[in-house]
């Protein structure tokens, strides 16, 4: 299974409104951290704010804060209301399914318990717990941290810049 990269950007952003609790953040400070496109970037900010996870401030001082304490924020919910559906195969999906095996086929109901375990881990944890390293995380956003993307590894070369620890620490790098 992998979430969409619409998904995968909201929870970003709440993680950098995490981090940075002490200030409005704007949509600037997020695309320099991420390298994300503003325009996409505003969609799932208005998403996230219709929501009621993160409140919103237009005007010159404005910016963006989370809505609620990050521990009242469920990874889970999150993802759920991100997706636009779980299809992880073809059958899950009535309407799209032209599987011929689909009536006598035991693959719908093992991927669906194996759906079902992923999304009980995800509601386990919340906004909270995947920030407990604040200042390192901190460290790693920095917009000078950012590197090229023609420095980047071959298979990140066409995401966004981010910064390079971040990249190792998400490869398991120290």
């Amino acid at each position: 299974m992998q979430l969409t990269t619409y998904t995968d950007y909201a929870l970003r952003v709440l993680i950098y409104l995490a981090v940075y609790d002490d200030r409005l953040v704007t949509i600037a400070d997020i695309t320099n951290a991420y390298g994300i496109s503003k325009n996409h970037l505003m969609k799932i900010v208005h998403h996230l704010a219709q929501r009621g996870w993160i409140t919103t401030t237009r005007g010159r001082r404005g910016g963006m804060r989370l809505a609620h304490p990050p521990t009242d924020i469920s990874l889970g919910t999150v993802v759920q209301e991100t997706e636009p559906h779980f299809h992880l195969v073809e059958c899950f999906d009535p309407a799209a399914n032209c599987c011929p095996i689909t009536p006598a086929c035991g693959l719908a109901e093992v991927l669906h318990e194996a759906q079902e375990a992923f999304l009980v881990v995800l509601n386990r944890y919340t906004l909270a717990d995947i920030v407990t390293q604040k200042q390192a995380l901190a460290q790693l956003l920095l917009p000078e941290g950012v590197m090229e993307a023609s420095e980047l590894p071959r298979r990140c070369a066409q995401a966004a810049p981010m910064p390079m620890r971040l990249l190792l620490m998400m490869r398991g790098t120290p």
